[in-house]
């Protein structure tokens, strides 16, 4: 969509949204979410959300999964707000917002962008794959099957990330 003319593009990006925010109203929250998410709040983590999709699906996605009440909308970043991954400019923006260190972040993530970009951030990276294949495997610090397992090793002291 961005390589095309701008009028041509207008429309589809308008079904794309649509598309998307269907699916976001149909989330359900990944196992484990809730008690990973509450064990890093109650650590004082800052948690925010790095998305190739639109923030207003990313915020649908989370209220639709009760998980919105673990985030500040202002640290959830869409295609709009920042160069998509797996450019870091993203994570970058985050650490800025939240005056955070680089080598003090986590970037947990599903999918080759995610690990790329956490990585060139200058994250530590955690690579979820329910399937426990982990093709990408390489880019990562620590491979889990689900957030359950990493909340179980989250009982990692939360101010030391995985390195």
């Amino acid at each position: 969509l961005a390589e095309m003319p701008p009028d041509e593009a207008a429309p589809l990006v308008v079904r794309l949204d649509a598309i998307e925010l269907a699916i976001a109203r149909e989330s359900r929250p990944a196992e484990g979410a809730g008690l990973l998410l509450s064990a890093l709040r109650a650590a004082g983590v800052d948690l925010g959300i790095a998305t190739r999709n639109s923030r207003a699906n990313a915020l649908e996605t989370l209220r639709a999964a009760g998980l919105d009440a673990f985030f500040d909308p202002a640290a959830i970043l869409g295609r709009d707000e920042a160069p998509l991954k797996p450019r870091p400019d993203v994570i970058h923006r985050l650490l800025e917002a939240w005056r955070g260190d680089a080598a003090r972040t986590v970037m947990v993530g599903d999918f080759l962008f995610d690990l790329e970009a956490g990585r060139g951030a200058g994250a530590a990276t955690v690579y979820v794959d329910p399937e426990g294949r982990f093709p990408f495997a390489h880019l990562a610090d620590l491979s889990v099957r689900s957030l359950a397992e990493l909340a179980a090793a989250a009982r990692l002291d939360f101010a030391h990330p995985l390195r």
